[in-house]
């Protein structure tokens, strides 16, 4: 590829002809940051791939020049891409001098439509802050008119009644209507706890959910105020297990979202840089203060529908009364997807659109990325009836929605829920700066600069005016329309027709909505959705009505369909005591025999599990203060560190505790690993990614990629033969000699004593010599961190 008119262009602008590889250095950080969201490694596999879906293109052009690509909702043609080419052409021609000023990332006079503008803002913040209706009335009127200028496919979309239409008084009141929404996932760390718990405070008034995002929560805020108002988010969002999620954290919701893609930026992984991260928020996400923190796009233990089905057993086995909501980004196919969520028995799905997102994400990713969520949700309601799912999920839309008429469509198109983002925001003093990323939002939200933060102003009475104002002016569209609750309007696509509006426009003649419209034959499955699943945990229903005699000690037989074995028992200790913890091995249970998936998940503090045979993958997900021990049987005579004994990404997202595992681990191990010890005999590929807190202690050999992305906790790695340097990814981390060789060996000497290892002793009889063959992985920016933080002392000190 030589894109050469740019590099003509960049040679007259830049005579130095640094211009020409800084150009280079952008394009190729762009494919591989196109190439790595979609997991693919090799150029090769890039060429022909087709990872995209066409919106605004006719079929014609689709047939002819992107063949097999999905295409939605039909566009423009070749005479069409023709006549925008010329006048192109024609503007830079007459004023060459002047470019289009363009607006696209942010509003510019003359340039790109906006929905959020300096009057649309100013309305709102006005109306929720005066309770002024008027207001309000003015700022939605702006909204749907400036939906008419073609920015959203709702905007093509007319309403047709029902019926005659009813007087407002006969429709379901504001306050029912309100329960059904909910705000976004936005984390305590992306913006300020003043903001989070304004949200929270909110939602919790009406009945409806705010949504913790994927960076933990506070213990404390479970507690309700003495006002009678509760800052707890009710949707614990677990981005795999990632940033806080312990057994605490997930028996505190109402509902527990599985976090599978991004909403603003769908197949990206996120970062909150380092200055963002105080010791508040790196309490709340097990990590360093002053370390940045990556959420990559690869979800460890949910690659398949078979790991998300899993996973949705673990939430439900720890916290069985909780719905589980899995978060999909609106794309072609999603709909297949959603079944499959469907059928993992999940309860709930949203299906988020391109439009949302706080104004975090980098620029090169706000755009061509993801679809309008009017697609995926269409696409969704269809087939999960055809599939005779749809009365097994609740549906939320998520993603841009502002107004009640926006809730009306997304109604129709088959949404039970709503989610709202950027508006609550906005209602609580959001000016749109965009510099969310940069930690300096002047109003308070997006920072945790304390100086900042003290500038906000907003109150929980604020987005609670704000969800009314949306809910009444449901109300009164449904009253026009003859229908007297908003249920009566899901899924009601016959009430839809595509508009005549965008006729006049010269582009959108080729637009055909007819596929969201679509109304399946299949039975009526509207309503109330099932959430009775239940998972048969007969293991841990015995180890629960042990928790009135402790200490006790239990030892049974165990095989692996027994999965998630702890899970239970440790949410219900956490649900009995709080943070309080019963003792050490209080709960002493000794299993034999061949552990399912999720051995010892988010178990917590005064509970042993030691599994005599071996376990599968996922053993120690979310360990959250527990013991495990898995060691083979006695008088085996097979070398324990030359086999597998469990398997991959044990320990995901451990947050404290013990694991000592008498074998080798599979690949994956301890990924985001935050605070648990962990000593094995040897692990698979991609040991320790991303981990950030915590000790793992290896006695034998490592895969590739060690390491890779690690931000915090060490490493300890025997290496006899210099071979760790050549497995280890080095970007992020040095390879160092050991610093404690105190801690080192007592963590040796536990693992002998709890698994029996020969390697352990091995290495004990001879430590004077192995202790000298330890590595000490340890990540830089950690190591700066804690250098800082000793500074600090000392400086306080004096």
């Amino acid at each position: 590829v030589n894109p050469w008119l740019a590099f003509d262009t960049i040679g007259a602008l830049d005579g130095t002809g640094k211009g020409h590889d800084k150009y280079i250095k952008a394009l190729g950080k762009g494919l591989l940051k196109v190439m790595s969201k979609m997991g693919i490694s090799t150029f090769q596999s890039y060429c022909g791939a087709q990872i995209f879906d066409a919106i605004g293109l006719s079929q014609a052009v689709v047939d002819r020049y992107f063949t097999g690509t999905k295409s939605v909702i039909g566009g423009i043609d070749l005479a069409q891409l023709a006549e925008e080419c010329v006048r192109r052409h024609r503007g830079a021609a007459r004023d060459a001098d002047m470019l289009d000023i363009g607006g696209i990332y942010a509003q510019r006079e003359g340039g790109e439509a906006h929905s959020w503008t300096l009057d649309s803002i100013a309305n709102l913040q006005h109306a929720v802050r005066g309770n002024i209706p008027a207001k309000y009335r003015a700022f939605s009127a702006e909204i749907d008119a400036r939906q008419t200028r073609l920015t959203t496919i709702r905007s093509l979309l007319d309403l047709k009644p029902a019926g005659a239409a009813i007087d407002v008084e006969a429709v379901e009141p504001a306050s029912a209507i309100v329960r059904r929404f909910a705000t976004g996932a936005m984390s305590f760390g992306s913006i300020s706890r003043e903001a989070h718990t304004t949200l929270a405070k909110a939602m919790n008034r009406i009945g409806g959910r705010s949504n913790t995002g994927e960076g933990g929560e506070e213990v404390a805020r479970s507690t309700p105020l003495p006002d009678g108002d509760s800052e707890r988010s009710a949707i614990k969002q677990v981005a795999s297990g990632r940033f806080g999620v312990t057994a605490d954290y997930l028996v505190s919701a109402d509902e527990l979202q599985i976090k599978i893609a991004q909403g603003a930026k769908p197949g990206e992984g996120g970062q909150l840089p380092g200055h963002k991260v105080d010791a508040a928020i790196a309490a709340v996400r097990h990590s360093t203060p002053g370390v940045g923190l990556i959420s990559p796009p690869p979800h460890h233990d949910i690659y398949s529908i078979e790991d998300l089905a899993q996973l949705i057993h673990d939430l439900r086995a720890v916290n069985p009364s909780a719905r589980i909501s899995v978060k999909l980004v609106s794309e072609a196919g999603v709909g297949t997807v959603a079944a499959g969520v469907a059928k993992c028995r999940a309860d709930h799905v949203t299906i988020s659109g391109y439009e949302g997102g706080t104004g975090a994400s980098p620029l090169t990713s706000l755009t061509h990325a993801g679809l309008p969520w009017e697609v995926g949700l269409a696409e969704t309601h269809q087939t999960l009836l055809l599939n005779g799912l749809r009365d097994r999920m609740v549906v939320q839309a998520d993603g841009g929605l502002r107004t009640g008429r926006d809730v009306i469509v997304a109604a129709m198109l088959g949404a039970d829920e709503f989610g709202f983002a950027t508006a609550p925001l906005i209602a609580a003093g959001c000016i749109m700066m965009r510099k969310c990323h940069l930690n300096t939002c002047p109003v308070g939200i997006a920072t945790q600069d304390p100086v900042l933060r003290a500038r906000f102003t907003g109150a929980p009475e604020h987005v609670v005016n704000y969800m009314f104002f949306v809910a009444e002016e449901v109300r009164e569209i449904l009253a026009s329309l003859g229908l007297t609750s908003l249920g009566e309007a899901i899924g009601r696509t016959d009430l839809l027709v595509q508009s005549l509006a965008g006729e006049g426009h010269w582009k959108a003649s080729g637009i055909d909505l007819s596929g969201l419209l679509a109304s399946p034959e299949a039975p009526a499955q509207i309503g109330e959705p099932h959430t009775g699943h239940v998972s048969v945990m007969r293991l841990d229903d015995q180890f629960i009505d042990a928790l009135d005699v402790l200490p006790t000690r239990i030892a049974t037989n165990i095989d692996n369909a027994d999965r998630s074995v702890g899970a239970r028992v440790s949410g219900e200790i956490a649900r009995r005591m709080g943070t309080a913890r019963p003792a050490d091995d209080s709960l002493d249970i000794i299993l034999t025999g061949s552990a399912g998936q999720s051995l010892g998940a988010f178990l917590v503090e005064g509970i042993t599990l030691t599994v005599v045979g071996d376990a599968n993958d996922y053993a120690g997900k979310g360990l959250s203060g527990g013991r495990i021990v898995v060691r083979q049987p006695d008088g085996v005579t097979r070398v324990a560190a030359d086999n597998i004994i469990v398997g991959n990404t044990c320990l995901y997202g451990a947050t404290a505790g013990e694991a000592y595992f008498g074998g080798m681990a599979g690949e994956r191990f301890a990924v985001r690993n935050s605070g648990a010890i962990a000593v094995v005999e040897g692990i698979g590929d991609h040991g320790c990614e991303y981990m950030t807190g915590g000790v793992v202690v290896v006695l034998g050999r490592v895969g590739r990629n060690f390491a890779a992305g690690m931000s915090g906790g060490i490493a300890l790695v025997h290496d006899p033969k210099g071979a760790l340097r050549d497995k280890c990814n080095m970007a992020s981390v040095t390879l160092d000699p050991v610093e404690d060789p105190a801690a080192l060996k007592a963590l040796i000497e536990a693992h002998a004593a709890r698994t029996g290892s020969v390697r352990a002793r091995e290495l004990l009889g001879n430590w004077d010599r192995t202790v000298g063959e330890f590595v000490l992985v340890m990540p830089t920016d950690y190591r700066r961190a804690l250098q800082a933080q000793a500074l600090a002392t000392q400086d306080l000190a004096a």
